[in-house]
């Protein structure tokens, strides 16, 4: 058995082997942090948590970093909006993204650095680039020369553009090639207080070199795994491989990973559109958020999910159900079964096949092993699924309901059906129902 991932660079899946040993270094994409994060952007923080849980259930040691964008165009303008600083700006936003993925059960990354703490080693590596000739002072930045990057556009499958020296007709930014990007942008008025001093000009950092200082600094010049939504394939992850690959010759990273799109309505779910749905209006809507990732968790990681809350509605009732008879199993644990684990296994080894793996879960509880190796056998799956059954505890029936579930059973035996009935709907206004079965009715809270 061997962990096989599709590496977005190759177009393929490979045989996953870390660069040392059983250590895993994963980077993962992080919110720029303006606004409430959407259930597409949570998508993609799901998968690469599941990744995570799946890499430590397979006894490797991860290291991950998630970033925080802090500092860009839409936090400079909605603090300014908002009449308050940068920094309080983002930080009341980067606390509700943490609590919508404490809610989605996903677990906290090994370090969460934010980019304006990382300018100096922005500088740094900005200036190895000029040094290098592989960029450029402008009138407006520092911009990246994409026609002195090797094998530009590769992740991308970006074709070899003709026109990447011509200059720009009426281009404000003085840039020389349109498809040229920003590592750093001098001071406009419009930037207020988010500006810092450095030796080619005082300004801020462009989106791109925000992440390899990151990246680089929390997890060396090469990372193992890196991953994110579809959409920063381009020109995100193309220009992070660009200027970091341009500063060390490195290998940036050895495999990438992307996560498909949540659509409505067939269009992709994305703030620019307006089709959004935030995580706070599913759960007033009734629905758990551990519903929203069963959902998730029933399609494959790089397919598109078409979004509805009839599709939520279905994952919500599978999940109560599975819930519910979880619950069935007892309190005792007994011994994972090692087929169905090896069935499990395998699943996560083909490209983390996690449609499969819950079906694993089902295909336990219908199992005909001891209640509590069931039990045993899908919380170990959960490690990986992270649906919250580690959580679900069987509730304490009260003496009182015990008591009137006793009275109900003796009014049936003597054929009294009106007291039984009366009976029922007492332990039901009391929060708790009744399921007869023929050793008995099953007692549990509604």
């Amino acid at each position: 058995m061997a962990l096989k991932i599709y590496n977005t660079l190759s177009q393929k899946e490979e045989l996953f082997i870390p660069q040392k040993d059983r250590l895993v270094t994963l980077y993962s994409c992080g919110p720029t942090v303006y606004s409430h994060a959407h259930i597409g952007n949570l998508r993609a923080q799901t998968f690469s948590d599941t990744l995570r849980r799946t890499l430590s259930y397979l006894d490797y040691e991860v290291n991950q970093v998630v970033n925080i964008t802090d500092v860009d165009d839409k936090t400079i303008k909605g603090s300014q909006i908002e009449h308050t600083t940068l920094l309080e700006f983002t930080k009341k936003y980067e606390e509700l993204f943490f609590r919508d993925t404490e809610r989605m059960n996903i677990l906290r990354p090994n370090v969460i650095p934010r980019a304006t703490e990382y300018i100096s080693e922005m500088i740094l590596l900005i200036e190895k680039l000029l040094e290098k000739g592989l960029a450029y002072k402008s009138n407006n930045g520092i911009y990246f020369d994409i026609a002195k990057s090797a094998g530009y556009g590769t992740l991308a499958r970006l074709e070899k553009r003709t026109d990447t020296k011509s200059r720009v007709n009426n281009d404000s930014y003085g840039k020389e090639s349109a498809n040229d990007f920003a590592l750093w942008k001098f001071y406009r008025e419009e930037d207020g207080s988010a500006v810092w001093e450095t030796p080619f000009g005082k300004g801020r950092p462009g989106w791109h070199i925000e992440c390899s200082a990151m990246s680089m600094k929390n997890l060396g010049e090469t990372i193992d795994i890196h991953t994110g939504g579809l959409d920063l394939i381009f020109p995100h992850h193309t220009n992070e491989i660009a200027q970091s690959e341009g500063v060390t010759g490195k290998k940036f990273v050895r495999y990438w990973m992307h996560s498909g799109f949540i659509n409505m309505d067939n269009e992709k779910m994305a703030k620019s559109v307006g089709n959004i749905i935030t995580l706070d209006k599913i759960i007033e809507k009734g629905f758990s958020p551990l519903a929203y990732r069963y959902f998730l968790l029933e399609i494959h990681y790089r397919k598109p999910a078409n979004f509805n809350l009839e599709a939520l509605e279905g994952s919500q009732n599978a999940l109560e159900k599975l819930y519910a008879r979880f619950m069935d199993l007892g309190d005792k644990n007994g011994a994972v079964n090692k087929q169905l684990k090896e069935k499990f296994i395998n699943c996560l080894e083909e490209d983390l096949n996690t449609p499969r793996a819950l079906s694993l879960v089902w295909k336990a509880l219908d199992s005909n092993i001891l209640d509590e190796d069931k039990r045993a056998t899908i919380l170990d799956f959960d490690k990986v699924l992270g649906i919250g059954l580690e959580k679900v505890n069987r509730a304490i029936i009260p003496e009182e309901i015990k008591k009137l579930s006793e009275e109900r059973e003796r009014a049936r035996i003597d054929k009294n059906w009106a007291r039984a009935d009366k009976i029922r709907q007492k332990i039901e206004v009391l929060g708790y129902i009744l399921e007869d079965s023929e050793k008995g009715a099953k007692i549990k809270k509604k």
